[in-house]
């Protein structure tokens, strides 16, 4: 067999198939690397000419590594993949046994190719991380991915996020927390924007409760109340293994930041980064979340941004910044002073703010920028 690049060109040959550029020279940045390789082919990299990948060049892919051992992951963001393409991935994923996380984020898959990722991860037994986001998913295929985790064992990173639900009776949920008390495997789960209530969160509460294995849960971008973050303190309170809770641009207010602030200040809680910018908490809130930073130790990276920044609080953290006890790389504001009095500012720092997008210059990476990464420490390619 000759190079990656000699069998994709000839791949394409045989299926008389234009060879897309764009492909063939990232496949030539690869020869004479050893050891796992990452086929970065994302639509929207400002960096270079991109010429976006289609169902046909998926097929072509699929074609040219069903055979390779030694791409393990692949991501192809925002391309022009339709449920037409996620078939020849599927296809692929079936026969190889390598890849170990494949990122679609951003392609209209839809239902149908939604449904053919679902019936490949019955078959394959080695995919790690699966990122399905703002792919136009419906109801069916997001229960179709909740029943077939129940068996799955390979899966550690699961993104579902922005799905186009049209239901309010919260059906994902209830699926997704069936899940989660029988799947004992998967380390990340992402639901944001999929219009979650506290209805919903209340039903994944009660199934983490014993799930022991969970270690990020993102519900950024819902319709989490004080109730819901009343539900997740109780999970913080009695199951140490959440590390990381994402709920920037919900509506927790003073009573929700309340609630996480109990659980946190106590020695059982385990968690390590909470993202709330956007939550409407005020001072009450946001202060008594400082005060449990200073009881528990836990805690490191924290992300208040986008809330009611009031005097009494911006001293709290300024304090918290001054003392040492929170690292200005680990929070999303800085400080400074007019006239005397404590202000603070934005930085762009977070979870993961290089999510949708790639800075044009600097480090792609950057940690401070995308904190997930560090703290999971289960990312499988560069970003």
């Amino acid at each position: 067999m000759g190079s990656i690049t000699d069998v994709y060109s000839s791949v394409c040959k045989e299926l008389k198939l234009r060879t897309n550029r764009y492909i063939l020279e990232v496949l030539q940045e690869t020869e004479g690397k050893t050891g796992d390789i990452t086929l970065k082919l994302t639509g929207n990299d400002r960096l270079r000419k991109v010429e976006q990948v289609t169902n046909k060049d998926a097929l072509a892919l699929s074609r040219t590594l069903r055979d390779n051992d030694s791409v393990t992951g692949l991501d192809l963001r925002y391309n022009c993949i339709t449920d037409e393409g996620a078939g020849h991935l599927a296809d692929l994923l079936k026969s190889n046994d390598a890849l170990l996380s494949l990122r679609l984020t951003g392609n209209k898959i839809g239902n149908g190719g939604a449904m053919h990722f679902a019936s490949m991860l019955q078959v394959n037994s080695t995919l790690q991380e699966l990122d399905v986001a703002d792919s136009d998913l419906g109801t069916q295929s997001v229960i179709a991915f909740a029943i077939v985790l129940n068996n799955n064992k390979s899966l550690r990173s699961v993104n579902i996020s922005r799905p186009l639900l049209f239901s309010h009776q919260e059906e994902t949920a209830v699926h997704l927390s069936g899940m989660l008390v029988v799947n004992q495997c998967l380390r990340e789960l992402h639901l944001g924007k999929m219009g979650m209530t506290d209805c919903g969160v209340e039903r994944l509460t009660d199934a983490l409760r014993t799930n022991y294995t969970l270690k990020y849960l993102d519900l950024r971008c819902n319709h989490v109340t004080r109730d819901g973050a009343r539900c997740l303190a109780k999970v913080l309170k009695n199951n140490g293994t959440l590390e990381i809770l994402d709920l920037a641009f919900n509506r927790i207010e003073d009573d929700g930041a309340l609630y996480l602030s109990q659980a946190i200040a106590l020695p059982t809680c385990n968690l390590k980064a909470l993202s709330i910018p956007s939550n409407n908490i005020a001072t009450v809130g946001l202060v008594s979340l400082s005060r449990a930073m200073q009881a528990n130790n836990t805690l490191t990276h924290i992300y208040i941004w986008g809330n009611r920044l009031e005097e009494p609080v911006c001293q709290a953290f300024s304090d918290l910044l001054s003392s040492g006890r929170l690292s200005s790389e680990q929070t999303d504001v800085c400080v400074y002073e007019v006239d005397g009095c404590v202000c603070l500012a934005e930085v762009f720092h977070g979870l993961k703010r290089h999510y949708y997008w790639t800075p044009s210059y600097g480090q792609d990476v950057n940690p401070a920028s995308n904190a997930a990464v560090t703290l999971t420490n289960t990312q499988l390619y560069p970003n």
